[in-house]
Protein backbone atom coordinates (compact mmCIF):
# COMPACT_ATOMS: atom_id res chain seq x y z
CA UNK A 1 0.00 0.00 0.00
CA UNK A 2 1.29 3.52 -0.85
CA UNK A 3 -0.18 6.58 1.11
CA UNK A 4 1.01 10.16 -0.75
CA UNK A 5 0.67 13.32 1.05
CA UNK A 6 1.16 16.85 0.25
CA UNK A 7 3.18 19.61 1.64
CA UNK A 8 2.09 22.45 3.14
CA UNK A 9 4.05 25.71 3.88
CA UNK A 10 7.06 24.80 4.68
CA UNK A 11 7.39 24.30 0.68
CA UNK A 12 7.29 28.29 0.60
CA UNK A 13 10.91 28.14 2.38
CA UNK A 14 13.89 28.70 0.77
CA UNK A 15 17.55 27.76 1.94
CA UNK A 16 16.48 25.87 5.13
CA UNK A 17 13.89 23.97 3.16
CA UNK A 18 15.90 20.95 3.76
CA UNK A 19 15.55 21.18 6.97
CA UNK A 20 11.80 21.33 7.02
CA UNK A 21 11.42 18.50 4.94
CA UNK A 22 14.24 16.25 7.56
CA UNK A 23 11.74 17.60 10.38
CA UNK A 24 8.54 16.16 9.11
CA UNK A 25 10.17 12.91 7.84
CA UNK A 26 11.53 12.59 11.60
CA UNK A 27 8.04 13.23 13.10
CA UNK A 28 6.20 10.96 10.59
CA UNK A 29 8.72 7.77 11.47
CA UNK A 30 8.05 8.58 15.26
CA UNK A 31 4.55 8.11 14.61
CA UNK A 32 5.09 5.09 13.02
CA UNK A 33 7.67 3.67 14.98
CA UNK A 34 5.74 0.37 16.23
CA UNK A 35 4.26 -0.71 12.76
CA UNK A 36 5.80 -1.56 9.69
CA UNK A 37 5.77 1.49 7.21
CA UNK A 38 8.39 2.98 4.64
CA UNK A 39 8.70 7.02 4.71
CA UNK A 40 10.11 8.96 2.06
CA UNK A 41 9.99 12.37 1.36
CA UNK A 42 10.71 12.85 -3.13
CA UNK A 43 10.54 16.36 -4.79
CA UNK A 44 7.44 17.79 -2.74
CA UNK A 45 5.61 14.99 -1.57
CA UNK A 46 5.93 12.20 1.67
CA UNK A 47 5.18 8.78 0.70
CA UNK A 48 4.47 5.84 3.34
CA UNK A 49 4.53 2.35 2.30
CA UNK A 50 3.14 -0.11 4.26
CA UNK A 51 1.35 -3.60 4.66
CA UNK A 52 -2.36 -3.70 5.34
CA UNK A 53 -1.81 -4.71 8.81
CA UNK A 54 -0.39 -1.10 9.22
CA UNK A 55 -2.95 1.08 7.07
CA UNK A 56 -4.69 1.90 10.46
CA UNK A 57 -1.75 3.66 12.16
CA UNK A 58 -0.56 5.19 8.97
CA UNK A 59 -3.90 6.95 8.54
CA UNK A 60 -4.21 7.53 11.84
CA UNK A 61 -0.70 9.37 11.20
CA UNK A 62 -1.72 11.22 8.46
CA UNK A 63 -4.97 12.80 9.87
CA UNK A 64 -2.84 14.27 13.14
CA UNK A 65 0.28 14.80 11.34
CA UNK A 66 1.27 18.33 11.22
CA UNK A 67 2.99 19.93 8.05
CA UNK A 68 0.65 18.46 5.19
CA UNK A 69 -1.93 20.19 3.62
CA UNK A 70 -3.71 16.65 2.46
CA UNK A 71 -3.23 12.99 1.75
CA UNK A 72 -4.60 10.00 0.02
CA UNK A 73 -4.20 6.40 -0.80
CA UNK A 74 -2.74 6.36 -4.01
CA UNK A 75 -2.42 3.12 -6.87
CA UNK A 76 1.09 3.36 -7.91
CA UNK A 77 0.53 2.04 -11.56
CA UNK A 78 3.28 1.91 -14.86
CA UNK A 79 4.15 4.93 -16.53
CA UNK A 80 1.94 4.48 -19.52
CA UNK A 81 -1.11 5.52 -20.77
CA UNK A 82 -3.04 2.23 -20.64
CA UNK A 83 -1.67 1.39 -17.36
CA UNK A 84 -3.03 5.31 -16.27
CA UNK A 85 -6.30 4.65 -17.66
CA UNK A 86 -7.00 1.38 -15.87
CA UNK A 87 -6.00 3.30 -13.22
CA UNK A 88 -8.43 5.98 -13.13
CA UNK A 89 -11.16 3.90 -13.89
CA UNK A 90 -11.13 1.81 -10.95
CA UNK A 91 -10.79 4.91 -9.15
CA UNK A 92 -14.29 6.03 -10.91
CA UNK A 93 -15.98 2.69 -9.74
CA UNK A 94 -14.75 3.29 -5.97
CA UNK A 95 -16.17 6.85 -6.53
CA UNK A 96 -19.35 5.94 -7.54
CA UNK A 97 -19.88 2.96 -4.98
CA UNK A 98 -19.41 6.12 -3.08
CA UNK A 99 -22.29 8.24 -4.32
CA UNK A 100 -20.59 10.02 -7.02
CA UNK A 101 -22.13 10.68 -10.34
CA UNK A 102 -19.58 13.24 -11.85
CA UNK A 103 -15.56 13.59 -12.15
CA UNK A 104 -13.09 15.24 -14.17
CA UNK A 105 -9.21 13.82 -14.08
CA UNK A 106 -6.18 16.66 -13.20
CA UNK A 107 -2.62 15.52 -14.30
CA UNK A 108 0.24 16.83 -12.83
CA UNK A 109 3.76 16.04 -15.25
CA UNK A 110 6.60 16.98 -13.11
CA UNK A 111 8.16 14.28 -15.24
CA UNK A 112 8.09 16.56 -18.57
CA UNK A 113 10.07 13.02 -20.57
CA UNK A 114 6.53 11.44 -20.18
CA UNK A 115 5.41 11.61 -24.25
CA UNK A 116 2.04 13.34 -23.16
CA UNK A 117 0.85 16.35 -21.69
CA UNK A 118 -1.14 17.02 -18.87
CA UNK A 119 -4.05 18.15 -21.02
CA UNK A 120 -3.88 14.78 -22.92
CA UNK A 121 -3.47 12.36 -20.59
CA UNK A 122 -6.94 13.78 -19.03
CA UNK A 123 -8.37 13.13 -21.79
CA UNK A 124 -7.36 9.86 -22.66
CA UNK A 125 -7.43 8.55 -18.91
CA UNK A 126 -11.40 9.78 -18.84
CA UNK A 127 -12.15 7.91 -21.96
CA UNK A 128 -13.26 4.39 -21.16
CA UNK A 129 -14.75 6.18 -17.80
CA UNK A 130 -17.27 8.61 -20.34
CA UNK A 131 -17.73 5.71 -22.93
CA UNK A 132 -19.19 3.66 -20.75
CA UNK A 133 -21.12 6.27 -18.81
CA UNK A 134 -19.77 5.15 -15.39
CA UNK A 135 -19.70 8.84 -14.24
CA UNK A 136 -20.35 11.85 -16.12
CA UNK A 137 -17.73 14.29 -17.08
CA UNK A 138 -17.38 17.64 -15.26
CA UNK A 139 -14.78 19.78 -15.35
CA UNK A 140 -16.11 22.96 -13.08
CA UNK A 141 -17.84 21.20 -10.04
CA UNK A 142 -17.24 17.60 -10.33
CA UNK A 143 -18.25 14.86 -6.95
CA UNK A 144 -15.02 13.13 -7.50
CA UNK A 145 -11.76 14.33 -8.79
CA UNK A 146 -9.75 11.70 -9.98
CA UNK A 147 -5.73 12.75 -9.49
CA UNK A 148 -2.76 11.62 -12.19
CA UNK A 149 0.78 12.38 -11.04
CA UNK A 150 3.48 11.62 -13.23
CA UNK A 151 6.68 11.54 -11.38
CA UNK A 152 9.62 9.17 -10.91
CA UNK A 153 6.74 6.63 -10.73
CA UNK A 154 3.23 7.32 -11.53
CA UNK A 155 0.19 7.69 -8.80
CA UNK A 156 -3.63 7.82 -9.23
CA UNK A 157 -6.07 8.30 -6.13
CA UNK A 158 -9.17 10.43 -5.47
CA UNK A 159 -11.17 10.87 -2.45
CA UNK A 160 -7.93 12.93 -0.74
CA UNK A 161 -8.33 13.75 3.08
CA UNK A 162 -7.65 17.66 4.59
CA UNK A 163 -4.33 17.48 6.33
CA UNK A 164 -3.52 19.61 9.10
CA UNK A 165 -1.57 22.28 7.40
CA UNK A 166 1.31 24.27 9.39
CA UNK A 167 4.71 24.17 10.23
CA UNK A 168 6.05 20.47 11.26
CA UNK A 169 6.17 20.66 14.92
CA UNK A 170 9.76 20.80 16.62
CA UNK A 171 10.52 24.03 13.61
CA UNK A 172 9.91 26.72 15.55
CA UNK A 173 11.66 26.18 19.35
CA UNK A 174 9.81 25.16 22.74
CA UNK A 175 6.88 26.45 24.43
CA UNK A 176 4.74 26.17 28.01
CA UNK A 177 1.28 26.15 27.62
CA UNK A 178 -0.67 27.09 30.71
CA UNK A 179 -3.62 23.95 30.59
CA UNK A 180 -6.82 24.05 32.31
CA UNK A 181 -9.38 22.06 31.73
CA UNK A 182 -11.33 24.36 29.24
CA UNK A 183 -11.92 25.08 25.87
CA UNK A 184 -9.35 27.33 24.94
CA UNK A 185 -6.12 26.27 26.29
CA UNK A 186 -5.95 22.96 24.17
CA UNK A 187 -6.75 24.74 21.18
CA UNK A 188 -4.53 27.28 21.91
CA UNK A 189 -1.77 24.79 22.42
CA UNK A 190 -2.78 23.24 19.03
CA UNK A 191 -2.39 26.43 17.34
CA UNK A 192 0.98 26.68 18.31
CA UNK A 193 2.01 23.27 17.16
CA UNK A 194 0.71 24.17 13.67
CA UNK A 195 3.62 26.74 13.92
CA UNK A 196 6.33 24.52 14.75
CA UNK A 197 6.18 24.40 18.01
CA UNK A 198 7.02 21.76 20.72
CA UNK A 199 4.79 22.41 23.93
CA UNK A 200 5.33 21.20 27.13
CA UNK A 201 2.24 22.05 29.21
CA UNK A 202 2.08 23.22 33.23
CA UNK A 203 -1.56 22.52 35.58
CA UNK A 204 -2.48 24.18 38.58
CA UNK A 205 -4.23 21.88 40.93
CA UNK A 206 -5.51 23.24 43.85
CA UNK A 207 -6.60 19.54 45.51
CA UNK A 208 -8.70 19.10 47.61
CA UNK A 209 -10.48 22.13 46.02
CA UNK A 210 -10.66 20.78 42.72
CA UNK A 211 -11.04 17.17 42.47
CA UNK A 212 -8.88 14.27 41.48
CA UNK A 213 -11.42 13.72 38.20
CA UNK A 214 -10.54 17.42 37.22
CA UNK A 215 -6.71 16.40 37.34
CA UNK A 216 -7.82 13.49 34.79
CA UNK A 217 -9.66 15.39 32.66
CA UNK A 218 -6.30 17.87 32.34
CA UNK A 219 -4.51 14.24 31.65
CA UNK A 220 -6.78 13.22 29.04
CA UNK A 221 -6.63 16.85 27.22
CA UNK A 222 -2.52 16.58 27.08
CA UNK A 223 -2.63 13.04 25.93
CA UNK A 224 -5.17 14.40 22.99
CA UNK A 225 -2.97 17.07 21.86
CA UNK A 226 0.49 15.31 21.98
CA UNK A 227 -1.20 12.83 19.55
CA UNK A 228 -0.73 16.40 17.92
CA UNK A 229 2.52 17.74 18.95
CA UNK A 230 4.90 14.43 18.47
CA UNK A 231 4.79 14.25 22.95
CA UNK A 232 4.81 16.62 25.53
CA UNK A 233 4.91 16.53 29.49
CA UNK A 234 2.27 17.90 31.68
CA UNK A 235 3.71 19.22 35.21
CA UNK A 236 1.13 19.43 37.90
CA UNK A 237 1.98 21.82 40.08
CA UNK A 238 0.07 21.63 43.71
CA UNK A 239 -1.36 25.58 44.16
CA UNK A 240 -3.16 25.38 47.15
CA UNK A 241 -1.21 26.94 49.13
CA UNK A 242 -0.59 29.75 47.20
CA UNK A 243 -4.25 29.92 46.29
CA UNK A 244 -5.63 30.21 50.24
CA UNK A 245 -3.06 33.24 50.97
CA UNK A 246 -4.62 35.51 47.84
CA UNK A 247 -7.73 34.36 49.09
CA UNK A 248 -6.88 35.82 52.69
CA UNK A 249 -4.45 38.36 51.72
CA UNK A 250 -5.54 39.80 48.34
CA UNK A 251 -8.78 42.57 47.62
CA UNK A 252 -11.52 40.45 46.72
CA UNK A 253 -11.67 41.65 43.49
CA UNK A 254 -8.35 41.20 42.60
CA UNK A 255 -8.20 37.52 43.54
CA UNK A 256 -8.55 35.61 40.12
CA UNK A 257 -6.04 38.22 38.43
CA UNK A 258 -4.04 37.98 41.24
CA UNK A 259 -3.75 34.24 41.05
CA UNK A 260 -2.52 34.53 37.49
CA UNK A 261 0.33 36.59 38.21
CA UNK A 262 1.28 33.91 41.43
CA UNK A 263 0.85 31.35 38.14
CA UNK A 264 3.53 33.08 35.85
CA UNK A 265 5.57 33.73 38.86
CA UNK A 266 5.62 29.91 39.08
CA UNK A 267 5.96 29.35 35.25
CA UNK A 268 8.99 31.74 35.53
CA UNK A 269 10.96 29.44 37.37
CA UNK A 270 9.53 26.18 35.30
CA UNK A 271 10.62 27.59 32.41
CA UNK A 272 14.34 27.78 33.39
CA UNK A 273 13.87 23.95 34.04
CA UNK A 274 12.55 23.02 30.86
CA UNK A 275 14.42 25.48 29.04
CA UNK A 276 11.11 26.99 27.43
CA UNK A 277 11.54 29.86 24.46
CA UNK A 278 8.18 31.11 25.28
CA UNK A 279 4.85 30.85 27.61
CA UNK A 280 1.49 30.13 26.18
CA UNK A 281 -2.33 30.80 26.97
CA UNK A 282 -5.81 30.01 25.78
CA UNK A 283 -6.86 34.15 26.30
CA UNK A 284 -8.98 35.57 24.20
CA UNK A 285 -9.66 39.22 24.32
CA UNK A 286 -12.72 40.54 26.18
CA UNK A 287 -13.72 37.03 26.68
CA UNK A 288 -13.99 36.85 30.63
CA UNK A 289 -12.74 39.98 33.12
CA UNK A 290 -9.38 38.88 33.37
CA UNK A 291 -9.26 39.26 29.55
CA UNK A 292 -9.50 42.38 29.32
CA UNK A 293 -5.98 44.44 27.67
CA UNK A 294 -5.69 46.42 31.08
CA UNK A 295 -5.88 43.02 32.78
CA UNK A 296 -3.90 40.86 30.27
CA UNK A 297 -0.93 43.66 30.38
CA UNK A 298 -0.70 42.93 34.22
CA UNK A 299 -0.20 39.20 33.91
CA UNK A 300 2.25 40.33 30.71
CA UNK A 301 4.23 41.85 33.54
CA UNK A 302 4.56 39.14 35.57
CA UNK A 303 5.93 36.83 32.75
CA UNK A 304 9.97 36.85 32.00
CA UNK A 305 9.39 34.94 28.73
CA UNK A 306 7.61 36.53 25.49
CA UNK A 307 3.87 35.44 26.24
CA UNK A 308 1.55 34.33 23.43
CA UNK A 309 -1.70 34.67 22.70
CA UNK A 310 -2.92 32.57 19.72
CA UNK A 311 -6.61 32.82 20.39
CA UNK A 312 -6.63 36.72 20.97
CA UNK A 313 -8.92 37.55 18.49
CA UNK A 314 -11.00 34.45 17.69
CA UNK A 315 -14.35 34.02 19.33
CA UNK A 316 -16.06 30.81 21.15
CA UNK A 317 -17.54 29.59 18.03
CA UNK A 318 -14.32 29.44 16.14
CA UNK A 319 -12.70 28.15 19.33
CA UNK A 320 -15.72 25.36 19.47
CA UNK A 321 -15.00 24.04 15.92
CA UNK A 322 -10.87 23.79 16.64
CA UNK A 323 -12.03 22.05 19.87
CA UNK A 324 -13.77 19.33 17.74
CA UNK A 325 -11.95 19.23 15.20
CA UNK A 326 -8.65 18.00 17.50
CA UNK A 327 -11.47 15.99 19.33
CA UNK A 328 -10.94 17.48 22.65
CA UNK A 329 -14.65 19.14 23.08
CA UNK A 330 -16.23 16.30 24.89
CA UNK A 331 -13.48 16.46 27.20
CA UNK A 332 -13.17 20.00 27.80
CA UNK A 333 -16.73 20.17 28.46
CA UNK A 334 -16.89 17.46 31.76
CA UNK A 335 -18.36 19.36 35.05
CA UNK A 336 -14.84 19.64 36.94
CA UNK A 337 -14.14 22.85 37.77
CA UNK A 338 -10.29 24.12 37.31
CA UNK A 339 -9.09 26.38 40.66
CA UNK A 340 -9.79 29.93 38.45
CA UNK A 341 -13.14 29.20 38.31
CA UNK A 342 -13.66 27.98 42.17
CA UNK A 343 -12.33 31.16 43.52
CA UNK A 344 -13.37 33.68 41.30
CA UNK A 345 -14.99 36.84 42.86
CA UNK A 346 -18.00 38.00 42.20
CA UNK A 347 -17.53 41.22 41.10
CA UNK A 348 -13.66 41.04 39.09
CA UNK A 349 -11.46 43.97 38.43
CA UNK A 350 -11.98 45.42 35.20
CA UNK A 351 -9.03 47.69 34.36
CA UNK A 352 -5.98 46.42 36.53
CA UNK A 353 -2.76 48.41 36.67
CA UNK A 354 1.12 47.10 36.85
CA UNK A 355 1.70 49.26 39.69
CA UNK A 356 -1.47 48.00 42.08
CA UNK A 357 -0.66 44.37 40.99
CA UNK A 358 2.96 44.88 41.82
CA UNK A 359 1.54 46.23 45.31
CA UNK A 360 -0.85 43.53 45.95
CA UNK A 361 1.52 40.86 45.24
CA UNK A 362 4.50 42.11 47.55
CA UNK A 363 1.79 42.33 50.34
CA UNK A 364 0.97 38.14 49.47
CA UNK A 365 4.37 36.61 50.60
CA UNK A 366 3.93 33.87 48.94
CA UNK A 367 7.69 33.53 46.87
CA UNK A 368 8.26 30.71 49.34
CA UNK A 369 4.93 28.64 48.65
CA UNK A 370 5.30 29.11 44.80
CA UNK A 371 8.62 28.12 44.96
CA UNK A 372 7.80 25.21 46.98
CA UNK A 373 5.01 24.16 44.30
CA UNK A 374 6.96 24.11 42.02
CA UNK A 375 9.79 21.98 43.39
CA UNK A 376 7.00 19.80 44.40
CA UNK A 377 5.06 19.11 40.77
CA UNK A 378 3.82 15.99 39.35
CA UNK A 379 5.35 15.00 35.89
CA UNK A 380 3.49 13.06 33.32
CA UNK A 381 5.04 11.66 29.99
CA UNK A 382 3.13 11.54 26.62
CA UNK A 383 4.87 10.22 23.51
CA UNK A 384 2.80 10.19 20.36
CA UNK A 385 5.18 6.59 19.56
CA UNK A 386 3.44 5.14 22.91
CA UNK A 387 0.27 6.26 22.40
CA UNK A 388 0.00 4.83 18.57
CA UNK A 389 2.00 1.57 19.54
CA UNK A 390 -0.85 1.01 22.03
CA UNK A 391 -3.47 0.90 19.65
CA UNK A 392 -2.33 0.42 16.12
CA UNK A 393 1.23 -1.41 17.00
CA UNK A 394 2.41 -4.85 15.14
CA UNK A 395 5.89 -4.61 16.56
CA UNK A 396 6.35 -5.98 20.37
CA UNK A 397 5.12 -3.25 22.51
CA UNK A 398 7.28 -2.93 25.23
CA UNK A 399 10.05 -1.58 22.52
CA UNK A 400 8.34 1.41 22.37
CA UNK A 401 6.43 2.24 26.22
CA UNK A 402 9.77 3.68 27.78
Amino acid sequence: MTYLAKLGELTLKKSNIKDFEKRLVQNTRLYLESVNAKVSLIAGRLYIECDEASAPAVEFTLNHLIGITGWAKATVCEKNIEAISRAAYDCAVIAKANGAKSFKIETRRPDKSFPMNSYEVNCEAAGQIDDEKLLAVDVHNPDAVINVEIRERCFVYCNQNTGCRGLPVGSSGNGLLLLSGGLDSPVAGYRMMRRGMNIDCVYFHSYPYTSEEAQKKVETLAEKIALYGIGTHLHIIPFTEVQMKIKEKAPQPWTTLMLRVCMMKAVNQLVKKIKADCVITGESLGQVASQTVENMRVTEDACDLPLLRPLVGMDKEEIVDTANFIDTYETSILPYEDCCVLFSPRHPVLRGTVEESHEIFASLGVDDLITKAVETREVKKFHVRNLVAQKYGTKPLEDFIR
